[in-house]
């Protein structure tokens, strides 16, 4: 997927802004967004709580694999750190 191509909804306090103020602040949010969208920031950002076997996965490699399975295993739950 290209980055660029997305659907923005972009909320501001101003009423009026200058020509390019705009496209500017969309430029600046999606480039975030394509580095927070990786999967290794992703990996960063959760866990993997085992129940089956009484486990938190933290270790990026394994929570990349559990990730990319079609159907998560029963009592295998993405957690998020925050």
């Amino acid at each position: 997927m290209n980055p660029r191509n997305r659907d923005l909804l972009v909320l501001t306090k101003k009423e009026t802004m200058k020509p390019g103020e705009l496209e500017h602040e969309v430029e600046l949010l999606v480039d975030l967004l394509y580095h927070v969208e990786q999967m290794d920031a992703f990996c960063t950002a959760n866990e993997l709580i085992d129940l089956n076997r009484y486990k938190i996965i933290q270790k990026p490699h394994l929570i990349k694999q559990a990730v990319k399975e079609k159907k998560l295993k029963p009592f295998v739950f993405i957690s998020n750190n925050n």
